[in-house]
């Protein structure tokens, strides 16, 4: 069974092409941790996806997704924002197309310590302010809100995929989280 997004762009490339692409070269991502910020600017919640992996494990992740032939990062940015998030997150996006890391997914283990078993990804990574109604969509089953402590507490660090809590740990530490 499988709990994949489905591609809302069925015409890019087929489940047999994107397969063939994904074994010959490096898929382009853009990923965002979503915060809710004080009045001061200063992160005060961190949002969460909880979804089932392909064996049926709950785990936790972040807004992801791939940037499309002719698409802009900005463009895939809010795209997958929206399609996670719900159309009423009013995400703030950065006014710089620029990421705080750039993050390198292998499918095996490897020196960056994250892994995608379906293929080599390089993903822009993000701190995204929301300011809307954030509910989930596609395949997540629910948005869990946490405080900076709770998300960098032994538990839920241990719930992340694919080596992504090292991503939020670095996010945060870009807001200013733990200085």
């Amino acid at each position: 069974m499988s709990v994949r997004t489905p591609d809302p762009y069925p015409g890019w490339l087929s489940d047999d092409d994107l397969r063939e692409a994904r074994n010959r070269l490096p898929m382009v991502y853009v990923e965002a941790v979503p915060v809710r910020l004080d009045p001061l600017g200063y992160v005060n919640e961190v949002g969460l996806l909880l979804q089932a992996d392909d064996e049926g494990n709950m785990v936790r992740t972040l807004v992801s997704g791939r940037v499309l032939y002719r698409e802009t990062i900005r463009g895939a940015l809010l795209r997958h924002m929206e399609k996670d998030l719900g159309p009423l997150a009013l995400p703030q996006l950065p006014v710089s197309p620029v990421p705080f890391t750039v993050a390198e997914y292998f499918p095996s283990p490897s020196q960056t310590g994250l892994t995608d078993e379906r293929q080599h990804a390089v993903a822009m990574v993000y701190v995204v302010p929301v300011a809307g109604e954030c509910t989930p969509r596609q395949d997540a089953l629910e948005l869990t809100w946490m405080s900076p402590e709770e998300v960098l507490s032994p538990g839920v660090q241990a719930e992340f995929a694919g080596g992504r809590g090292s991503l939020v740990r670095q996010a945060l530490a870009y807001a200013g989280v733990g200085r």
